[in-house]
């Protein structure tokens, strides 16, 4: 757990807000119909902090920028929420939401006050409304976990952010271990209630230290809030004629080790990136890579299969495309434009796999994916094998890079299975119109990024040809808004 000094709520302000700009929205916190012994805990409380609840709510700037703040304060109660303090949350997000500002929650807290019982566990559903609430405003919802979060308050306001960090070492989960231990007369084991261990699991997006979390936050809402509306179109990049290069040629070239993924298109072409992880519900893959990023000015929520982090050992799994779906909501719920970028030797065939429900999540990827409310964008940026990749594939747009491609099968599996052989995996290539160039002629591909005379002999520059065409879509896109589904899905007529 952190050994650290835990800061009080108004020292986080002073670490994390600009200075001077945090003005206080908090009213006296009522306290009608409370037993002397009770009134006597809250005033000593107050006396030994100097705050007169277990909760701050404001506005202030953070690099310059105006958002609505929810600071958790450990040393009343322990951070626990009765109806008062609960009144107060629900305040500051609806005022937060009313204002059109984002909001930023920092959470400390041992979970619902035990003085006030049922009555103050039921805020939660309240507080959880009025999150709700912010988000469908298209309103971001930062979340930074403090030592320790635990019970009412993780089980509501601290689990529903768009992006959520957590303090090193802090104890974070539902069940408190002191509770755990009195119900079932052992201890908790010791390595799962942690930041780190959260973030391993998918749960949260980081690990992030106090005098870091200003920095994650501007960089955050520096996509989060770029306009999307106004953006000018730039000028179109040079479309450039690609030669019919013979299909085979083509899937080998997808295929070698040095050809540039996700990672380096986004480490040469994007302006700002801000990486998340998993599901946010205990499952992440490394053959996805979720972040949020923006190609010039232009911001996305970007799900890219990272060839990097798919091996033979650990092919893409269903996890992948359950993370896969939360950037879906999250595109949705900040009407960011989506970006998916295929790029996989194909889905895990395995009996975890089919145990983890692998079918349903292409068919619940396809479905979710056409009918986005968001603007969509699809680059095929190397190997295109079967379902797993047919998944991140309808879009508003597709782009391709010259060499990607697109098949049922590894052409290896198709040969098998009329062949009985795979040295007949060039000529199912063929016949099976697998190459970008085809998709093009068939409608399937909006356009083409060519490559001199191949992606892995000029990574930085491939990278930045796609990226400004990415840009150039991107743009395009936040002016034009969603397709329909009916749209997305003629294409393939």
């Amino acid at each position: 757990m952190t050994s650290q000094k835990r800061l009080t709520a108004r020292d986080l302000i002073s670490l994390v807000l600009d200075d001077d700009s945090w003005t206080s929205w908090d009213v006296p916190p009522a306290r009608e119909g409370i037993t002397e012994a009770y009134a006597a805990e809250l005033t000593a409380a107050a006396e030994k902090c100097g705050e007169d609840e277990s909760v701050l709510t404001g506005e202030a700037s953070l690099r310059g920028r105006r958002v609505g703040v929810l600071v958790g304060e450990f040393g009343f109660l322990a951070g626990s929420i009765g109806r008062a303090s609960a009144d107060r949350i629900v305040a500051g997000i609806e005022r937060a939401t009313e204002a059109g500002l984002p909001l930023v929650a920092a959470p400390v807290s041992g979970g619902t006050r035990m003085q006030e019982g049922t009555p103050a566990f039921v805020q939660m559903v309240r507080i959880s409304q009025a999150v709700a609430a912010h988000k469908a405003a298209g309103l971001p919802y930062l979340v930074y976990l403090r030592h320790p979060t635990t019970g009412g308050v993780m089980a509501s306001w601290g689990s529903l952010g768009h992006v959520t960090v957590a303090e090193p070492g802090a104890l974070v989960g539902f069940l408190g271990p002191r509770v755990y231990s009195a119900l079932y007369g052992k201890e908790f084991p010791a390595d799962v209630q942690t930041s780190e261990n959260l973030y391993a699991m998918g749960i949260i997006d980081g690990v992030v230290a106090p005098d870091e979390i200003a920095d994650i936050l501007d960089r955050a809402l520096t996509i989060l809030m770029a306009p999307r509306s106004g953006v000018p179109v730039l000028p179109d990049p040079p479309v450039e004629q690609v030669p019919d290069v013979e299909t085979w040629d083509a899937v080998t070239r997808s295929r070698r080790p040095d050809r540039p993924g996700v990672r380096r298109l986004l480490k040469y072409a994007a302006s700002d990136v801000v990486p998340l992880n998993g599901t946010g519900q205990g499952e992440q893959d490394p053959g996805l890579l979720i972040a949020l990023a923006r190609f010039g000015q232009a911001p996305c929520v970007f799900l890219g299969q990272d060839r990097r982090g798919q091996t033979a050992d650990h092919p893409m799994g269903p996890q992948a495309l359950r993370e896969a779906r939360r950037g879906f909501r999250l595109a949705s719920e900040l009407g960011l434009p989506l970006v998916t970028v295929i790029d996989t030797q194909g889905a895990a065939l395995s009996p975890e796999a089919e145990n983890g429900g692998l079918a349903g999540e292409i068919a619940r990827c396809l479905a979710e994916l056409v009918s986005l409310p968001a603007p969509t964008l699809c680059l095929m940026l190397g190997e295109g094998n079967g379902g797993g990749a047919l998944a991140f594939l309808p879009a508003d747009r597709v782009v391709a890079a010259q060499h990607a491609w697109l098949s049922p099968l590894p052409p290896e599996g198709a040969s098998a299975i009329v062949h009985r052989d795979l040295d007949h995996a060039p000529e199912m290539a063929r016949q099976q119109q697998v190459r970008a160039i085809d998709l093009h002629r068939l409608g399937v591909v909006d356009r083409i990024v060519a490559e001199h005379p191949d992606a892995a002999d000029e990574a930085e520059a491939f990278c930045q040809r796609v990226g400004a065409v990415l840009e150039h879509e991107l743009s395009s896109l936040l002016r034009a808004g969603a397709g329909s589904p009916a749209d997305r899905a003629r294409r393939y007529v």
